[in-house]
């Protein structure tokens, strides 16, 4: 049996930059055997499985090592293939079911907008050896948080995030399943800049990470006195996202090109 299936690169105009996310395109629910050896397969950070379900689509995402429960450049890649393959009408909100619960996306002037839940913050002390582990010094470290089981962690300047290398192997003993490291943007146009460390689900640092900034929005939102920011993820590839906070959803918007398109030659 043959399934469609897309490698698209997120929150990027162009091939080769953002996150790529493979999607495949199924007619009924799979495996979960069939899904996460798919992923194991093509090695990148996400791959999204889609099927018709609901009047919308279920969509579920699989690293490399682990399902998780949301993804922002996934779900953004999935509505681009819905709509790039005609599945989907261009003027049709994507509605996708997924377990953090009825994710939705739309065509706008800037590229998809998603509209994704925003995360509680919750304030915490240093984690020890966080520092270490990062590759920078305690004394960086300005604040810490936690949302869901991830932590956020501000340092003193854009330098001290672009300048980290950190020891993944560290790292994954501490107790968050990934970190995002953020501290306010020191260029022109850009409010903040991130990265994204995940090495206990098999993505030791992610490109450009939309579930990340559902809680980033809300922080720099909070400290910055606006509700629409422009954010850098400044990883290799790197990424640009728009966001707005409205109440307790964050809008991200940002752009998607196909770079493969083919099947994939296996039972669901």
């Amino acid at each position: 049996m043959s399934v469609p299936i897309y490698i698209v690169d997120a929150f990027t105009e162009h091939a080769f930059g953002g996150n790529p996310a493979a999607v495949c395109l199924l007619e009924q629910p799979a495996s979960e055997e069939f899904m996460a050896r798919t992923a194991a397969e093509m090695n990148l950070s996400e791959t999204a499985f889609l099927w018709p379900e609901n009047g919308g689509y279920r969509l579920r995402w699989f690293t490399p090592a682990a399902e998780v429960k949301l993804c922002g450049h996934a779900t953004l890649a999935s509505a681009h293939t819905l709509w790039e393959t005609g599945r989907l009408p261009r003027e049709k909100r994507a509605e996708f079911h997924t377990l953090s619960g009825l994710l939705t996306a739309e065509q706008s002037e800037g590229g998809i907008t998603l509209c994704f839940p925003a995360y509680e913050l919750i304030p915490a002390e240093t984690i020890p050896g966080l520092g270490a582990a990062l590759g920078t010094e305690e004394g960086d470290i300005k604040e810490v948080f936690f949302y869901a089981d991830n932590a956020l962690v501000r340092l003193r300047d854009e330098s001290a995030v672009r300048s980290l290398s950190p020891d993944f192997a560290a790292l994954k003993s501490l107790p968050p399943r990934a970190v995002a490291v953020t501290a306010e943007g020191g260029g022109e146009g850009i409010d903040f800049v991130s990265r994204f460390f995940a090495p206990g689900i098999g993505v030791n640092e992610d490109p450009v990470t939309g579930s990340a900034h559902t809680a980033l929005t809300p922080f720099w939102a909070e400290r910055l006195k606006r509700l629409e920011l422009t954010a850098y993820q400044a990883s290799r590839r790197g990424g640009i996202l728009k966001l707005k906070l409205s109440e307790d959803k964050v809008f991200l918007t940002g752009q998607a090109v196909t770079v493969v398109s083919g099947l994939f030659h296996a039972r669901p």
